[in-house]
């Protein structure tokens, strides 16, 4: 059962990041689909009059949504991927560790609601794929730093993204009580040379 959205905020608050907040929560709850503005409009307990107020149309608010997701990831990223010279191997590890780890089911399940999204819609896609290829890039040139040649250091990219977004979709837990030294290990084993 979808969780209702309420906003703490008077009425007259309700500006455009509240709309695009409200969205995605439903994004990650429903999908592309349940996007509706009638839904959203009701969950606020506004008119639908307020939700073009700030958006031209749908599409409007569904750019809104995908530049939102775009940027935080794209920023988040740069952020994880900041080292201290000579610091890379331990900054890679923690990349791991911090989205290989943290079993964050809200962001799992906009991750996947955006990327099932972006099986339908081309602009979706094309966001996608700038956050892929922003990913890609930042620890791409962390391995670059450690002096990695750039065929190897893409191809480690690659392989990290990969664990790191397969496992997080995994139920693994109870596979072998020693499944935090594997995962130690399987990280270790991308990032070293």
């Amino acid at each position: 059962m979808p969780t209702k959205l309420r906003s703490t905020r008077p009425r007259a608050a309700l500006d455009r990041s509240g709309w695009i907040e409200a969205a995605i929560e439903i994004l990650a709850e429903q999908g592309v689909q349940g996007m509706r503005i009638e839904v959203l409009a009701k969950n606020f307990g506004v008119t639908k009059g307020s939700f073009y107020w700030h958006f031209k149309d749908r599409q409007d608010l569904y750019d809104a949504v995908l530049e939102t997701w775009r940027d935080g990831r794209l920023r988040d990223i740069h952020k994880q991927t900041l080292a201290t010279p000579g610091k890379e191997d331990e900054q890679l590890l923690h990349l791991i560790d911090v989205y290989g780890a943290t079993r964050n089911r809200k962001g799992i399940s906009i991750e996947l609601a955006v990327r099932e999204w972006a099986r339908r819609d081309a602009h979706a896609a094309a966001i996608v794929e700038q956050v892929d290829s922003g990913r890609l890039e930042c620890t791409r040139k962390l391995f670059l730093a450690r002096g990695v040649a750039d065929d190897e250091a893409k191809s480690r990219s690659l392989l990290l993204y990969a664990y790191v977004f397969g496992q997080s979709l995994m139920a693994c837990e109870n596979y072998d009580e020693k499944l935090n030294d594997l995962k130690r290990w399987i990280a270790e084993l991308i990032v070293k040379p």
